[in-house]
């Protein structure tokens, strides 16, 4: 004798109020990807908006997945959970071959497709170019190449224990760095003592400062305006103090600075770590042991720092 049991249809139910959930949690992720863009400091080089729609993208999904996840865990604590006083063992399930393929695969192509469309964005970004080691003692400057596309530099950018100085191609210097705006421009990355690294949020780019290199970098300055440089890489006691402003302008306002400028007597730079460890030592030179800055390096502009910068 045999016996049949009966097929059940599909759970109409259940079905909706997923399709209902999964859309309202795609709309959210999408919303909330389009909020990401307002976190940042406004897009001021060519680089970034591809780094901003590289990011909304991650928020989406990451949106989608927290959500999600949160939703279910709400939804089984709310109508899933076991009754008062049920200390009863729960059911026994088995492997599900379908459910563990589909979550297998579903996270390997969304890994893969971040992957994809982060190597692309880093290939639009083309900003590093060749790096080139220099004997200490030799001229770092010599074995530099330059971008062949880029219509201003090589601008020589020192970096230091803790201050930064800017050495222009007709031998300007300056403690803050003046750009062109919408003008693919090249720097020489480096560093005379350890690790630093070259860091403005508005353009979204960052590039370590290897000593005993000299780094070749190019970006294209798409927003007037006044943003901060920050070392992003520890370098000492008071590498949170190593900032300095980038202003980017107009060609016209950018060739009158650089022409006035180089008429100015060199003079000590910004260099606001020499100022802390004067407090340091005029307090006893108590706390922990640090090395001494470096001088302020010697410029025709040493710029001001009390002015605000945009970002």
């Amino acid at each position: 004798m045999t016996t049949s049991t009966d097929r059940k249809g599909p759970n109409i139910k259940a079905i909706l109020i997923i399709s209902i959930g999964v859309a309202l949690n795609t709309a959210l992720a999408a919303q909330m990807a389009q909020w990401s863009y307002s976190w940042f400091p406004p897009q001021a080089s060519s680089a970034a908006p591809y780094v901003d729609d590289l990011f909304a993208l991650e928020t989406a999904i990451g949106s989608f997945l927290w959500f999600g996840l949160t939703a279910v865990i709400a939804w089984t604590l709310l109508f899933n959970r076991a009754p008062k006083y049920d200390e009863s063992y729960g059911e026994p399930i088995e492997g599900n071959n379908r459910l563990e393929i589909t979550w297998t695969i579903i996270p390997t192509v969304i890994v893969f497709a971040i992957a994809i469309y982060s190597m692309q964005v880093n290939d639009k970004l083309d900003a590093l170019g060749p790096k080139h080691k220099y004997a200490i003692g030799t001229d770092p400057v010599a074995v530099a190449e330059v971008d062949p596309r880029a219509t201003v530099g090589p601008i020589d950018v020192i970096s230091r224990q803790w201050s930064w100085e800017f050495i222009y191609p007709d031998g300007t210097r300056s403690s803050e760095l003046h750009l062109p705006v919408d003008q693919r421009v090249n720097f020489r990355l480096i560093s005379e003592d350890v690790n630093h690294s070259f860091y403005v949020p508005a353009f979204r780019l960052k590039q370590d400062i290897i000593p005993g290199s000299v780094i070749s970098y190019s970006l294209t300055p798409t927003k007037q305006g006044r943003f901060r440089l920050r070392d992003a890489m520890f370098s000492g006691a008071y590498f949170s103090q190593n900032q300095t402003d980038v202003i980017v302008e107009s060609e016209d306002s950018y060739n009158q600075w650089l022409a006035a400028t180089a008429k100015q007597p060199l003079q000590p730079g910004l260099s606001p770590g020499n100022e802390l460890y004067a407090k340091r030592l005029a307090n006893g030179n108590k706390g922990w042991a640090t090395v001494p800055p470096a001088p302020p390096p010697m410029v025709n502009d040493p710029g001001d720092a009390s002015i605000p910068h945009d970002a």
